[in-house]
This record gives structure tokens, sequence and C-alpha cells, in this order.
């Protein structure tokens, strides 16, 4: 990838302005400036909504607002929305309360590679620490290794290694495919790579397996998946869970389409650009 190339960042949310707040924070401080970032908002209140364009109006970057009406959890179609409105021929799928840290853009970028898609790497923060990150109490992005692993001690973080570094090592391929650890909330690929396949299935609704469906279309698809563990991380804030009434049905429907090879979503990116109760805010 050239090293100028745009990399669009499509940030998912809903009603946790705050924590967004502390994700776009972090991407003012990346090392590696080139890049727009697309808010896809699956239906937040107006509050936070508000809230949401006073903090896009504020930061050092170029900035979409994409929202649509609230009809439950649809993150495979606020997902397809964003995407939509991306100019970056690299996307990188965030979630709204993974906080990145400053070498995450330039680390995504370096491991990007020519028939693959990058799952990226998390850790996961407990009440207390998240509660002090969202109020500015704690910058997650400016500890130490130390830090970390006292915070880890703690119970406060899921490990203490988000500091290190490993290079683009074949460990990282993983040409088939694997359910554990899929990362729909720290993800990268080629748009080409995202538009072949239709992008997020939106038939999967509610909390639940449509980032394994996506990654097993994408599998189908021909893509080598690469973990981007010791290099991209992210800090993904403490939420009380989401209902999961629907986590069976769904994952029934993945466990269906790896006998059936399907590739292309049922209802997916290409239906989505035709979606007309979509509001598009830009800065």
């Amino acid at each position: 990838m050239p090293s100028k190339e745009l990399i669009s960042i499509v940030i998912t949310t809903y009603n946790r302005s705050d924590a967004l707040g502390c994700v776009l924070s972090a991407l003012e401080r990346q090392s590696d400036r080139d890049f727009e970032v697309i808010v896809a908002d699956d239906g937040s209140s107006n509050a936070h909504v508000a809230n949401t364009r006073s903090i896009q109006s504020n930061v050092n970057f170029p900035v979409i607002h994409v929202w649509h009406p609230d009809v439950g959890f649809t993150a495979a179609k606020v997902r397809n929305l964003g995407v939509a409105q991306a100019s970056g021929d690299y996307l990188v799928l965030l979630d709204g309360d993974c906080v990145p840290e400053v070498d995450f853009v330039r680390r995504h970028r370096m491991l990007q590679e020519k028939g693959h898609f990058v799952n990226g790497s998390r850790v996961l923060l407990g009440e207390g620490l998240t509660q002090s990150a969202i109020s500015k109490e704690v910058d997650l992005t400016d500890q130490s290794t130390w830090w970390w692993l006292g915070r880890r001690l703690s119970g406060q973080a899921s490990k203490w290694t988000a500091k290190f570094r490993w290079p683009d090592l074949s460990i990282r391929r993983q040409p088939e495919f694997r359910w554990k650890g899929i990362r729909s909330c720290n993800m990268a690929l080629r748009k080409s790579d995202y538009v072949a396949i239709n992008g997020f299935d939106e038939s999967f609704v509610g909390w639940g397996h449509e980032d394994a469906d996506f990654v097993l279309r994408l599998h189908n698809a021909g893509l080598c998946r690469k973990n981007g563990f010791f290099s991209t991380e992210v800090y993904h804030l403490w939420h009380p869970e989401s209902s999961r009434d629907l986590e069976n049905a769904n994952a029934l429907r993945v466990r269906e389409r790896i006998t059936s090879k399907q590739i292309v979503a049922t209802i997916g990116y290409q239906q989505s650009l035709g979606f007309d109760q979509v509001q598009v805010y830009r800065r």
C-alpha cells in the first residue's frame, strides 16, 4: 500500500457518545494521519447525536456522521451504511467503545496485504477503569507496560501486553476459517473485498455472529485471515452485555453457511445504497 493512501475508519456507535469521545480523542493522537472517520450510528437518541456532532466539530481530522432510525440492534446494516460513505480504498472497522493505541492506523497500514484481511486485537477493561477513561482521569494511550501490568493484576484489564509489537510474521496468517477470536470491533480489509462479498449480511439482526458470517464469506471468497495481535491494540471499554436472544439462531445460520460456501450477503452493501432513511452529516 502506498504510504499516503487514505484509510477510512468506520466506527459503529449507539447511545454512547461519551465512549465515542474517548475513541475520537485517541485518533487525534495517531502517528499516521492519512485517514478519515465515518461514524456509523445505529439510531442513537437526539441527545447523543447532538453530543457526537459537537465532538465531531472539534477534532482535527475529517469526520462523517451517518445515522439511521433505531429499529433494534442492526450492526450489519449500519456498517454497510458507513462503508457506503467511505472514500478510502482500505477500510478499518472499529467499534465506538474501542480506544485505539497511538500507532493503531500505522500498524494496520503495515499489516495490509493483497488477498488478506486483518483481524485486530483488544484489551477488555473493567468498569472502574472505563469510568476513569470516560471522565478523562486516565489517558489509556499514555501509560507504560508496567502500569498495564498493575491494571491486569487488579482485574481491570484482560492483559498487560498492549504495548508489545511484533513484525509481520507468517504466524499471523490463518488460511482456514476459525470462529474463535473474530473481532469485527477491530478489523481491516480492502473496500473492494468488502463490496465483492456484499458487505455484512443485514438479515442477521440482534446481537451475535454477523461478524462470524462476514469472516466466513471472506474466506469463501479466497481471502486469508491475518491476526493483528501484538500490533493493532484497542482498549475495549466496559459495558453491560446486550440481549443475546437471537444468538443461537444466528450461530445456526453461520454453521449452515460453512457447508454451503456462500460468498455474497443475502441482503447487504448493495441493497443499503438505496436506503432512504439515512442522515449524513459532514463537518
